[in-house]
């Protein structure tokens, strides 16, 4: 049973190349099984084509578990600097070729979520770490791709609990879920943008949320559904000034 350990990494990433060539050497292609069955017998039994679902029932994260599920290989986290995930994913994609590694290594993830922060007095959207300082790899385990994403510049171990001396646990499916599920379902959120259901009326008394006038009372002077947009008097220094603003920005009294 191999070993998975640094001294193990570094030996193995020296013959990666010819491993991997005489691994290539040794398949040999599969010959097709052509079918004996009638051509009407296979008409007769096709199955109907399924229904195509209602795109309100379409649910991101079920596909996404589905393409998890079916998915070659296992996920494991790696730990990087922080700060430098997208450099060091870089930087394993890069070996991964030049090791020739895809049938070994599949997929290089740094999870992130949209998160709303507030920078000098305005709201803005940022894409942020789910964990800063760690990667996902989805991959078949082996000394050779062990070594790989071991010896990759930036990445200083593997994450987990060890089922075996000095082998990383695969995360499960739903902990694979919880890292890559934020940006599916943001990225769902933006095909489909939500639609604020008009509740205001020309007069109505609201109280701005956001932006310069946060906290200020005012009243709606004019609507736009269309866009989205109010425009409010706000007093200012005892003058009602005309504010546009988002529907988003200012809540009913």
């Amino acid at each position: 049973m191999p070993e998975y350990d640094d001294e193990t990494a570094q030996s193995v990433d020296e013959q990666s190349s010819v491993a991997t060539a005489d691994n290539d050497e040794s398949v040999e292609a599969a010959e097709p099984q052509e079918s004996a069955e009638p051509q009407d017998a296979v008409e007769a039994t096709a199955a109907p084509a399924p229904a195509v679902e209602d795109d309100e029932d379409f649910d991101p994260v079920q596909e996404l578990r589905q393409k998890l599920r079916y998915a070659p290989g296992d996920w494991y986290v790696v730990h990087s600097y922080a700060g430098y995930e997208n450099k060091v994913k870089t930087n394993l994609e890069t070996r991964i070729t030049s090791l020739d590694m895809e049938d070994f290594i599949f997929q290089v993830e740094v999870p992130t979520r949209e998160e709303v922060e507030v920078k000098g007095g305005k709201r803005v959207q940022v894409n942020n770490k789910v964990f800063p300082g760690y990667i996902l790899v989805r991959m078949d385990l082996t000394p050779e791709s062990y070594s790989c994403v071991r010896n990759t510049p930036g990445v200083t171990g593997f994450v987990g609990a060890t089922d075996r001396v000095d082998r990383p646990a695969p995360l499960s499916l739903d902990e694979v879920l919880k890292w890559l599920a934020p940006a599916v379902e943001q990225e769902e959120k933006k095909a489909k943008p939500e639609v604020k259901v008009l509740d205001f009326e020309v007069g109505d008394s609201v109280t701005v949320t956001d932006g310069a006038f946060a906290s200020l009372p005012a009243s709606i002077s004019e609507i736009n559904a269309d866009q989205q947009k109010l425009k409010v008097l706000v007093s200012i220094f005892g003058r009602e000034t005309p504010v546009e603003l988002n529907f988003n920005q200012v809540a009913k009294i």
